[in-house]
């Protein structure tokens, strides 16, 4: 769950991003796993899916690191935090991300998700280093 105002807007990253309607000072804490609003969805759930399900836990989704037998699902704008190799927030810890610099008012939130999608490096066409 994002830990601070915020709102979802067109990203020059990709698609829609997650912007901050407040300063966030560097070291603050941006994001905690709370159940209330991140779901954890079994990956059995997941396998018999439809297709359209898939595709929204693919896009939105992530394995969770902690426990690989679930998927986490945020419900609230987290799921639109795009990817950068040089991202304003830590999410190494899992369940307690922090802000690595100040963080302006309009500023859109990024995060490495190979922090916490170790295979993430292996999906063509989403790290900035793929597209290198």
């Amino acid at each position: 769950m994002l830990l601070f105002r915020n709102y979802v807007a067109p990203s020059k990253v990709e698609g829609l991003g997650v912007f901050t309607a407040e300063k966030i000072k560097k070291g603050a804490q941006v994001w905690a796993f709370d159940p209330t609003f991140d779901r954890l969805i079994p990956t059995e759930t997941y396998e018999s899916a439809p297709l359209f399900l898939k595709e929204q836990l693919d896009r939105y989704g992530y394995p969770c690191p902690d426990r690989p037998e679930f998927i986490v699902y945020e419900v609230d704008a987290g799921r639109f935090m795009n990817h950068s190799d040089t991202p304003n927030t830590d999410f190494s810890e899992f369940g307690d991300a922090r802000a690595l610099r100040d963080i302006e008012a309009g500023e859109e939130i990024t995060c490495n998700y190979g922090d916490f999608y170790k295979e993430f490096e292996l999906l063509p066409n989403l790290s900035e280093n793929a597209k290198k």
